[in-house]
């Protein structure tokens, strides 16, 4: 029996990843929780690859060891990819169907014109995930938070979604209240509902 709850968080620099693993964190404090986060900075600028290691519960250091991750909550869908060797087998995987490639990995597909050059899809990524788990919440996260009236909380989609996974061990309200609380009172009712539209999403997904 593992001693804390573990997720990865994966995204890119500017997406506001630090913003949900601290609202994550306040409602894991509130809970009673221990909580140890290690978080990567050296390349978090405007689109360079970022993660954190986030342990709550009774963790006994801030890293996750590789292949036992519970959660992988991914806000760029390559960045899933990329850092998958921290979840273990059947691990539930939250994340946006969002592509944001760096402009030097994709300045051969912009300048041929011919359309012959290819980039990675959300579907090949997908196909890859599903060799490690089948547990994949795919959601269209933008959509949803300009549903929800502002498109700057794709952060509360997915925190969502979050509390749509059966085990996850903090009650949907209490994990509301926390965004509720960190989130900039004049967009406390749109991060509401794309709280709320994040949840119903994940639910579909995961059955």
């Amino acid at each position: 029996m593992k001693d804390s709850y573990d997720i990865i968080f994966a995204g890119v620099g500017g997406q506001g990843l630090m913003l949900l693993s601290a609202i994550l964190g306040k409602a894991a404090v509130d809970a009673d929780m221990e909580v140890l986060t290690g978080e990567q900075h050296g390349l978090s600028q405007r689109q360079g690859s970022i993660y954190v290691h986030f342990r709550m519960g009774k963790p006994i250091s801030p890293l996750i060891p590789y292949g036992t991750a519970d959660m992988m909550i991914a806000m760029e869908a390559t960045e899933a990819l990329r850092y998958i060797e921290y979840l273990r087998d059947d691990g539930v995987i939250i994340m946006s169907n969002r592509i944001m490639p760096p402009p030097g990995e994709t300045e051969e597909v912009a300048l041929d014109e011919e359309r012959k050059t290819k980039y990675v899809t959300v579907e090949a990524i997908e196909k890859k995930l599903r060799e490690i788990t089948e547990n994949i919440v795919l959601l269209d996260s933008l959509t949803l938070a300009k549903e929800a009236g502002n498109p700057r909380t794709e952060n509360s989609v997915l925190i969502g979604a979050v509390c749509s996974c059966k085990d996850f061990p903090i009650e949907t309200e209490s994990v509301r209240k926390a965004v509720l609380d960190l989130v900039p009172p004049k967009t406390r009712d749109a991060n509401s509902r794309a709280f709320d539209l994040g949840r119903d999403a994940g639910g579909e997904c995961l059955g």
